[in-house]
């Protein structure tokens, strides 16, 4: 296989530097973006139609909907049957769909590939990858992926890749307002912020962080017999107590902490419980 890459930014420059011993065409609207590839072993190209016809595989890293739409329309005219396009660009959840359907007649196939693990993570060849496209596509990706991936995943048929990533952000960015609503508790309490990050991020690189709840394979509520309801029950009765004594120190201090009021509503039914029955002494998650 030849690789070809489309889009140089943060993200695409680093991830395509590990495949630039692979007989690497690149491009990008940026020629100063091209020179390091350039440097690196790869050959520039001055259109994505030209990394179409010079590859077998293509990734495209570019901004939003719209230039991946435009991209992937001028690969497809040019680029020979076979060809796998993978778009590890986070957009739209149908837009990958819609590709592969355009794609179809020209004998090419649309895999969506969006990744998680930041500018470090490209930096050092250790991000997630989430596939979706068909068995034959994604076997054609694993080797380019891992190139540049620590974690590979066939999420499903086309489109499930980007529906993974929007679910993987939603938790991120709705952790950085809650990370936001915990500084503003620690700053009125007069503690250090920068102290209270290095925590969170030690602590969570040890715990998972989120991730260690996300154990089960659907969000039906558990069965007292599933092993994990035990633990589920203890998890939601740390929450619980936490949770009120840090909503007890926001009403002390006067910080408005929404997303730990709505944390502490809707924890139980979170974790696959019951919701407890807040006149019974012995309810799941409540104080003993």
């Amino acid at each position: 296989m030849t690789y070809g890459f489309v889009g140089l930014g943060q993200m695409g420059a680093p991830m395509a530097r590990h495949l630039a011993g692979f007989g690497l065409t690149v491009h990008d609207t940026r020629a100063e973006a091209m020179a390091p590839l350039v440097e690196a072993g790869a050959r520039a190209a001055a259109s994505p139609a030209e990394v179409a016809a010079a590859s077998t595989h293509v990734s495209v890293m570019v901004r939003d909907d719209d230039q991946v739409r435009e991209v992937v329309t001028g690969l497809l005219p040019v680029a020979a049957p076979g060809t796998v396009v993978a778009i590890h660009s986070t957009i739209r959840a149908g837009t990958a769909a819609d590709l592969a359907g355009r794609a179809l007649p020209y004998g090419i196939e649309i895999v969506d590939a969006p990744v998680s693990g930041g500018f470090m993570g490209a930096q050092e060849g250790t991000l997630a990858v989430m596939a979706g496209g068909t068995d034959a596509a994604f076997a054609r990706c694993e080797r380019p992926f891992a190139a540049w991936a620590g974690l590979v995943l066939h999420m499903g048929p086309v489109g499930a890749g980007t529906r993974a990533k929007l679910a993987r952000n939603l938790l991120h960015f709705a952790s950085f307002a809650a990370a936001a609503e915990a500084q503003r508790l620690a700053e009125a309490a007069g503690v250090s912020l920068r102290k209270l990050g290095r925590v969170v991020r030690h602590s969570d690189a040890v715990t998972g962080g989120p991730g260690a709840i996300m154990l089960r394979p659907t969000t039906a509520p558990l069965d007292p017999d599933d092993p994990l309801y035990e633990i589920m029950r203890n998890v939601l009765a740390l929450g619980h107590k936490d949770l009120d004594l840090a909503l007890e120190l926001a009403a002390e201090l006067g910080v408005d902490t929404p997303l730990a009021t709505l944390a502490r509503a809707r924890l139980a039914t979170g974790l696959g419980l019951k919701q407890p029955d807040p006149t019974d002494p012995g309810r799941e998650g409540g104080r003993r």
